[in-house]
């Protein structure tokens, strides 16, 4: 049979060595808390009642509800063309999707819905995170 030879030396190593190990594993086993980024900010006199107010440029529509007001991106989930916004819905010139006016596909080719954006009240003005 073998003997193990244990040293003082070796214990306090791993006394100091486990905690480390550990809190490393720690580290890539907790979620990161990633702040949205504020892509929009919108005077809520801008917004029309049961309407839609479209930054192109952005490729966002921030819509105002009689519940509220919600945000949704224009990129088409199919291949990424710029959505337009009509009085019934969206539609995707590319390929002919449609969508309604929350972002749901109502007509393919796209299969996934339009990305919803959080907007919150600041004031006087509505805040668009991405």
């Amino acid at each position: 049979m073998e003997t193990v030879h244990h040293t003082r030396r070796r214990f306090i190593a791993t006394l100091i060595g486990l905690p480390l190990a550990l809190a490393g594993l720690w580290r890539f086993l907790t979620p990161k808390t990633v702040e949205r980024q504020t892509l929009l900010q919108v005077p809520l006199a801008d917004i029309p009642q049961n309407g839609a107010l479209v930054f192109r440029q952005e490729r966002i529509a921030v819509m105002r509800k009689d519940e509220g007001y919600t945000a949704v991106s224009l990129i088409c989930t199919h291949l990424g063309c710029t959505v337009t916004v009509t009085p019934d819905g969206m539609v995707c010139p590319c390929h002919g999707s449609r969508f309604d006016q929350t972002g749901a596909v109502l007509q393919g080719p796209a299969e996934r819905p339009l990305k919803k954006l959080q907007a919150e009240l600041s004031g006087s003005h509505l805040l668009v995170r991405g």
